[in-house]
């Protein structure tokens, strides 16, 4: 069963993560949450969830306004062949959450460990950044070093890689 966004409010407070959730009308796509610029400080992501051929699962979190090339991404996050987008049924399964609400968060539900966590070497640059907490009608911003303890309590290995080419500033 997956974690509510109150149980994963709750498991932020237990691990002494500052944070701070603002709550919007549902966003779904990158341009929907550009609409909160300004109100929100820090950068914000896109997640990607994807699968290669064997059925490894793998979870991108990049900046919002970040460009990758999905067909080569394989080749630098160790994939076995090609990558696609994971199915809804799957994203549901392993980080408890819908289409539109996908956020590196969401490993607090992969209790199997089953995806594999990587953050865009370029959104940690920065000092904020900002996540669904499980839901896309909401914003919760963090530090780079508490989303990345949050990672590693959760029993997954972040993953920095650069992924992508210099984003704009």
């Amino acid at each position: 069963m997956a974690r509510s966004e109150q149980e994963l409010i709750t498991f932020l407070d237990e691990l002494g993560i500052a944070h701070e959730t603002v709550r919007h009308p549902p966003l779904f796509t990158v341009e929907q949450s550009q609409a909160l610029r300004g109100q929100i400080p820090g950068s914000h992501t896109k997640n990607l969830f994807l699968k290669d051929k064997k059925g490894q699962y793998f979870l991108l979190t990049l900046a919002e306004d970040a460009q990758v090339d999905l067909k080569s991404l394989h080749q630098l996050i160790g994939a076995s062949g090609r990558v696609s987008f994971g199915k809804p049924e799957a994203l549901m399964h392993l980080l408890g959450v819908a289409p539109g609400a996908v956020t590196a968060l969401g490993l607090i539900n992969d209790t199997e460990g089953a995806v594999t966590m990587l953050f865009d070497a370029d959104l940690m640059e920065h000092e904020t950044i900002n996540c669904h907490p499980l839901t896309n009608e909401a914003t919760t911003s963090l530090s780079r070093e508490d989303l990345l303890r949050f990672v590693n309590a959760t029993g997954h290995k972040p993953h920095i890689l650069k992924v992508t080419g210099q984003s704009p500033h």
